[in-house]
Parts: C-alpha cells; sequence; structure tokens
C-alpha cells in the first residue's frame, strides 16, 4: 500500500459511461480515490450517498471523487441511475488498481476466507503526491473526515 507523501500509483480505467479516466489526466487538482467492496450493498450505498451528499463541497475544493471497485461498467451504470448519484465510479475488474493501492486482500466473513477490496480512502495532491490515506475505513462519519482533511490540506498548500 503507498504511503503518505509517496507519488501515487498511475492507472487508467473505465468510468460508468465507459470514458478512460486516468490519473495523470487529474494532475493541477486534488483527488479523493475511494476504493469499495460493491455497488448496491448497505456499507458501500451509504458511502457513495455520503460522497454525492457533499460533492460541492469537494468540487469548490478542486478536489475530484472517484470511488472505484471491481464491479463492471453496467453495475456502475445501475448503481448510479438507481442511487442517484453524482461521483464518478471506477470499474476495476481485474481488480489491478485495487492491488497497486494494496486494497487487495484476504478478508474473513462468517468463517469463510475471500479475495477482495478492503475499505480505502486516499487524498491526492495536485503534484500526484499522497497527502492523506485511511485504511479499513468505518462509513459512518467517513466523508466529513476526508472532506475535513481535504480543507486543511487545501487551505495549507
Amino acid at each position: 500500500m503507498p504511503n503518505i507523501g509517496e507519488k501515487a500509483p498511475d492507472f487508467c480505467l473505465p468510468n460508468q459511461d465507459s470514458e478512460e479516466v486516468c490519473l495523470r489526466d487529474l494532475q493541477g487538482s486534488w483527488v479523493v480515490l475511494y476504493f469499495y467492496p460493491k455497488d448496491n450493498t448497505p456499507g458501500c450505498t451509504t458511502e457513495a450517498l455520503d460522497f454525492t451528499a457533499h460533492i460541492d463541497e469537494f468540487r469548490d475544493l478542486r478536489a475530484t471523487v472517484l470511488g472505484v471497485s471491481p464491479d463492471s461498467v453496467k453495475r456502475h451504470q445501475n448503481f448510479i441511475a438507481k442511487k442517484e448519484l453524482k461521483v464518478t465510479l471506477l470499474a476495476d475488474e481485474d481488480h489491478k488498481v485495487c492491488e497497486l493501492y494494496g486494497v487487495w486482500q484476504l478478508k474473513k466473513n462468517y468463517g469463510r476466507e475471500y479475495m477482495g477490496v478492503v475499505r480505502s480512502t486516499f487524498i491526492i495532491d495536485p503534484d500526484g503526491i499522497i497527502r492523506a490515506k485511511w485504511e479499513k475505513v468505518k462509513v459512518k462519519g467517513h466523508v466529513e473526515e476526508v472532506l475535513k482533511t481535504l480543507k486543511e490540506l487545501v487551505e495549507g498548500d
């Protein structure tokens, strides 16, 4: 998993509209990159709705919010339409970007072990440097904490 102060690993993934989004193309603005396990599940829905509720505040801080999961472009389209989301969702079906960021890990649930996404968030500055990160995120209050940290970083920049 990349650390604070390190260059964020570059990637290109399709968004919900099948348009390629590359991290390098977002240089010059802040990026909030959040990884989540699965569309239309309770925690992931709450997180996406929380980011959507605060999207204007993120945009006011020159930040792009990107959600990444192993779901397909089609699933992302359905999730966005069903929940009226305003965030950009990226499809990492082969979980290569999840692996690059160290969030594809062994998980345990009800005695079962499997590989999956550990909910994590990174703030990347306009120069492509990771300035903050959260691992094993608990959804409640998380987006507000990310927004608060981003404000502090932008104001101190």
